[in-house]
């Protein structure tokens, strides 16, 4: 069964980000490096239209780093769009998304006019942190819960860049069904748009199929002999 989760808050948002799109030069769009297709909102590819776009891989410490590199190689086939892996705890190049943003809006290099760039995402993917490291100072209001934000708010970055930050916003009904239970146990959605035990198994079976060395570690087991049971 999908999950569906869409407050009126999101339906609002994107009426707001949709109208203010033609003042945008950069989209920078973050994702959860653990999970970069599923945290991709599609309606974001709609709501960018052209706009050259930052794809920015959050939580990269928590990720996969030779997965984070191939999906990096592929978003990167497309000539619009630049990446960069961080995490935003812990940001050290404060200056490269800055960068990145100019190097796609050659147009503003010798204008007076700042660069407008829209941070998007998913709830709970970062934003909010990503926005207080650049600043340097807690602007944006942070929590380890989806939905914290739930307004845009500008934000000049005194260094020709003006960041506009957006809640985050999901699809209305997430399919295929993993997609939503990926997204469920990095904790996009609600605690209350799903059952903890479907989702506790999905995750379960995906680290042991993949990672079976590191959960073996994390749970102290014997990884050459578990199994996973489910009750029938």
């Amino acid at each position: 069964m999908a999950i569906q989760w869409f407050p009126g808050h999101m339906h609002k948002a994107r009426k707001e980000i949709k109208k203010v799109m033609s003042q945008i030069d950069v989209v920078i769009e973050i994702l959860d490096a653990r999970i970069p297709f599923s945290s991709s909102n599609p309606m974001i590819r709609q709501l960018k239209e052209d706009k050259p776009c930052i794809k920015i891989l959050n939580k990269s410490d928590l990720a996969d780093p030779d997965v984070v590199k191939a999906w990096q190689e592929h978003f990167e086939k497309d000539a619009q769009v630049k990446t960069l892996a961080i995490s935003a705890n812990t940001l050290s190049n404060k200056g490269a998304i800055a960068n990145l943003c100019r190097k796609l809006a050659p147009h503003r290099q010798d204008s007076d006019k700042p660069i407008n760039a829209m941070i998007m995402g998913i709830p709970n993917v970062g934003k909010s942190t990503l926005i207080n490291s650049i600043a340097g100072r807690a602007i944006a209001k942070v929590g380890n819960e989806p939905a914290v934000t739930k307004r845009q708010q500008k934000i000049n970055l005194d260094n020709g860049i003006v960041l506009s930050d957006t809640p985050g916003v999901l699809w209305p009904k997430l399919e295929p069904e993993t997609c939503g239970y990926r997204l469920a146990a990095t904790g996009a959605v609600k605690d209350t748009a799903m059952e903890y035990e479907s989702v506790a198994i999905f995750a379960l079976e995906h680290l042991a199929n993949h990672y079976p060395e590191a959960l073996a570690t994390r749970f102290k087991l014997d990884f050459s002999t578990f199994d996973l049971q489910q009750d029938k």
